[in-house]
């Protein structure tokens, strides 16, 4: 099977960490029998410097012509000073409305190997496995009007039934193959927006009695995610505190550098990106941590592209790398083997190549 994938290696350690995901991902198609096609294109601050907008038209062609989008990251502090037309974050707002990419998914998972990094006991952090759905093109980041002088700024929050109805729905449909619970994340007792909110969750709930839900308001939520975490299973919410709850939950793993997310249309079309920021601290040093945009790839082979055994043996590869004592060096505190962002992603091919190996060994018997 060959795909095209269209690559936004974007700023920073978004280069290094892209990098990485399509190196695993050759592995990939080397075990698969499967073919990659990466078309590079510019996105946020490299766009702008050689561009002069933070998305290209022909980055939109590109993307329009591929099965999927795999993301590194943008921003950096080269671009703080532009006008907000010319900010790196502008073109990840303006590629998530151009494509509809409405629905957000953001797992959290802490691995057992980890648990030890994490800033909460180790038997609050236990057994966390969630998956945070935000809507994604609604809300207060794109509401009208939105402006600001010296002595008035106004921001406004607008969703419409539908925005709403749809990314409910993806999440009591991914609630059906989890735990069957959805924690539904508004503030009904302050905000217009999330009475609504609240009462379409209600309607949609009455097509699937076998998913137990609960509304909670945001800040109770907050709360719970680092007191009782492994109690949920999806959370689903609007955009801003999606955002926000989102990075919050992050920090479960100890370390934003293990989060995948993907961004999806209706139709499976995606985008898959790492939850992590451009870190230009660090870039071009070979120390970002790849894994979360290899797991980003993996939720891109499973969502997109169909390829649900392809991204199990990705996501098998990274633990057992992981349980054998390897990390980067985020994790260089907790006695373990640091390896650079290449060798890393080296471990997790050879991984990947290993069961190749044993397969063919297991047919020549």
């Amino acid at each position: 099977m060959k795909k095209r994938v269209a690559v936004l290696r974007g700023d920073g350690i978004g280069k290094e960490v892209t990098d990485a995901a399509t190196a695993v991902l050759e592995s990939i198609g080397r075990r698969f029998h499967h073919e990659f096609e990466w078309v590079y294109g510019l996105l946020g601050g490299e766009a702008i410097d050689q561009a002069g907008q933070p998305l290209p038209d022909e980055t939109i062609k590109i993307c329009e012509a591929s099965d999927a989008i795999l993301l590194g990251a943008v921003g950096g502090p080269a671009w703080d000073n532009n006008p907000s037309h010319l900010r790196p974050e502008r073109g990840l707002l303006q590629i998530r409305k151009h494509f509809e990419l409405s629905v957000n998914l953001r797992p959290v998972q802490a691995f057992k190997s980890l648990l030890a990094v994490s800033p909460l006991k180790e038997e609050v952090a236990e057994g966390v496995d969630m998956m945070i759905v935000r809507e994604l093109t609604g809300g207060l980041y794109f509401g009208e009007p939105s402006f600001h002088d010296e002595e008035k700024a106004v921001d406004s929050l607008v969703y419409t039934r539908e925005e709403i109805e749809r990314v409910v729905i993806h999440a009591f449909e991914l609630a059906k193959l989890r735990r069957n619970k959805v924690a539904s994340v508004d503030k009904a007792n302050v905000l217009e927006s999330s009475k609504l909110w609240r009462k379409v969750v209600e309607e949609v709930a009455l097509k699937y009695p076998e998913v137990e839900y609960e509304h909670m308001l945001v800040d109770a939520a907050a709360m719970k995610l680092i007191t009782y975490p492994a109690a949920f299973d999806v959370i689903v919410t609007e955009n801003m505190f999606g955002d926000i709850l989102s990075d919050e939950a992050s920090v479960i793993t100890g370390s934003l550098g293990m989060l995948p997310s993907a961004s999806l249309r209706s139709d499976g079309f995606g985008m898959y990106e790492p939850v992590h920021g451009s870190a230009p601290d660090i870039a071009g040093q070979n120390k970002a941590n790849p894994l979360g945009a290899i797991l980003s790839a993996a939720m891109m082979l499973r969502s997109s592209l169909g390829m649900i055994e392809e991204a199990k043996a990705v996501e098998e590869a990274v633990e057992t790398v992981l349980e054998n004592g390897y990390c980067t060096t985020e994790f260089i505190n907790i006695g373990r083997n640091v390896l650079s962002t290449t060798e890393m992603t080296e471990k997790i091919v050879a991984e990947i190549e290993a069961k190749v190996t044993d397969k063919n060994k297991s047919a020549s018997m």
